[in-house]
Order: C-alpha cells, then sequence, then structure tokens
C-alpha cells in the first residue's frame, strides 16, 4: 500500500509543478518548454519504477525502468550493432531513397494531368497495403540483409511525400503564375523560384509522417527475415528467450531515434520555412 501511496503523491506533485510551470509567467520561455515534458516523463517512469517494485511485478511481464537502464549499459555495444544495421543502414537509406524519387515523380507528375490523375490514386492504393505483406516479399528479391529493409522503408515513405508535394507545387495562385509569366519566367525558373518554395510546407509535412514510417519499417521488416543483428531481430528473439528487458530497451532507442529524427526534421523546416505564417 505504501508504494501505491508514494506513486499517488509523486504524481501529485508532478502535476503541481508543471501547471504552476505551464501557467506561470515565465511559461513562454524556451527552457520552460523543454522542462515540462521532462518532469512529466520523469514522473512517469519514477511511478513505474515504484509500482513495479513495490508490487513485485514479474520482470516477464513488465520490468522496472532501472532493468531496462541496466541492460541499455551492459548491451551498448550489441544495442550499438542493431541502431547501425536497422536505422542507419535500413531506415535512413530508404528513406533518402524514397524522398528523392517521390520528389523527382512528383515534379514529372506536376507537368502532366495525365500522370497527377494516375499516380495519385495509385499513390493511395499503395499507401494501404500493410506492411506485412510487402515485406516477406522484398525480402525474398533482395535478401535478408538490410537492402531489403531499405527497399521496404523506401516504399512506405515515397507516397505520403508524394502526395503532400504534388499538393503543395499546386498551391501557388493564378495570380503569382500570371506574374511570374509577365517576367518572361519559363516553367523551370518558376518551379525553383516560386512553386518549390510554396511546396516547402507540404513537403515537410510529408517528410515528418514518413520519419516514423522508415523506422517502423525497418524494424517490422526485420521480422521476415534478418542477419542475426538489428533491432527487429533483437526485438523477436529477446521476446522469445523471454528477456523482455532486452526487448525495452530496443524500444526506448527506438522511440528516442525516432523523436530525434523527428525533431532534426521540425528544426530544418523552421530555418526553411521561416516566412510561412506557422513558423512565426
Amino acid at each position: 500500500m505504501i508504494w501505491a501511496i508514494a506513486a499517488v503523491l509523486i504524481w501529485a506533485l508532478g502535476w503541481w509543478v508543471n501547471v504552476r510551470l505551464a501557467n506561470g509567467p515565465v511559461s513562454d520561455l524556451p527552457a520552460v518548454k523543454v522542462l515540462i515534458p521532462a518532469i512529466f516523463g520523469l514522473t512517469v517512469v519514477v511511478i513505474w519504477e515504484l509500482l513495479v517494485v513495490g508490487f513485485e511485478v514479474n520482470p516477464v511481464i513488465l520490468p522496472a525502468p532501472s532493468a531496462i537502464v541496466e541492460r541499455l549499459f551492459s548491451e551498448g555495444p550489441r544495442l550499438w550493432a542493431d541502431f547501425h544495421q536497422t536505422i542507419i543502414k535500413g531506415a535512413m537509406t530508404g528513406y533518402v531513397i524514397g524522398g528523392l524519387a517521390a520528389l523527382g515523380i512528383a515534379v514529372l507528375a506536376d507537368r502532366s494531368d495525365f500522370l497527377t490523375r494516375g499516380i495519385l490514386p495509385v499513390g493511395s492504393f499503395m499507401a494501404a497495403l500493410p506492411i506485412v505483406g510487402i515485406a516477406p516479399i522484398f525480402v525474398k528479391w533482395f535478401g535478408s540483409d538490410w537492402e531489403s529493409k531499405a527497399a521496404v522503408v523506401a516504399v512506405m515513405v515515397f507516397f505520403p511525400i508524394l502526395v503532400n508535394t504534388v499538393a503543395g507545387l499546386r498551391d501557388t495562385s493564378v495570380m503569382q503564375r500570371d506574374l511570374m509569366r509577365t517576367y518572361g519566367a519559363g516553367y523551370w525558373p518558376t518551379l525553383f523560384k516560386l512553386r518549390l518554395p510554396a511546396a516547402m510546407p507540404f513537403m515537410f509535412n510529408g517528410l515528418k509522417i514518413a520519419t516514423t514510417l522508415a523506422l517502423i519499417g525497418a524494424i517490422v521488416a526485420e521480422f521476415f527475415g534478418s542477419p542475426t543483428v538489428g533491432m527487429g531481430f533483437r526485438i523477436s528473439t529477446s521476446f522469445g528467450q523471454l528477456a523482455l528487458d532486452m526487448v525495452w530497451a530496443e524500444i526506448v532507442i527506438a522511440a528516442l531515434a525516432g523523436s530525434a529524427f523527428y525533431g532534426l526534421m521540425t528544426l530544418i523546416e523552421k530555418r526553411v520555412t521561416f516566412w510561412h505564417p506557422s513558423q512565426r
């Protein structure tokens, strides 16, 4: 009972501190905006630790955060190898390939109504395909190493980026395009000086959506074939060995990597689209 009371008190304290910070005169400071979610997350972790230890929860069901942190340090080299295989090789390579291909196809589709009307419905159909269906096929085609994972990621990120880019390229007004024509600008100067800059907010929406899809695709694809390294492989084998602390360690790394990747794209978006009303 004492563990439950301690958990309730810690939750109440964290809630009170966050409310004071959020509604106080310093709420708009950048440090406070970072501190509020940090306090919330730390409160959840502390309560998790108290309840697991206090009620002696079986680590097979739910390991304590301290056990997960210990696994992070003790298995550092293996976790780094998994991270390098899955995130850097599989997810990042597929993300770059899929993004560049989507940008190129979007420019081609923008020049042809036929391609636009043909590609976008097919893109919506392909985006709805389940990863568990295409991943085994790609493993058969490209082998069990990171190349097949990169191919899965490229397919998953291609269509969100494509759809958003095409929508962004068509976002400019008739008056803006007429103005470029009065200056004697052809298609390519208009594209690079008007339409691509105007499409940047849409493109970054697709790029940010694709960050999470890339990690999910790379990890899930490893369930269907992988060398003896990789985050998906480690999660699958560790779960079979009932080493749930190792599973959670991989989950923590994946969550941190995904958050960092999303944050990086958000930072780049702010630098590139500083002129857009959403960034003011």
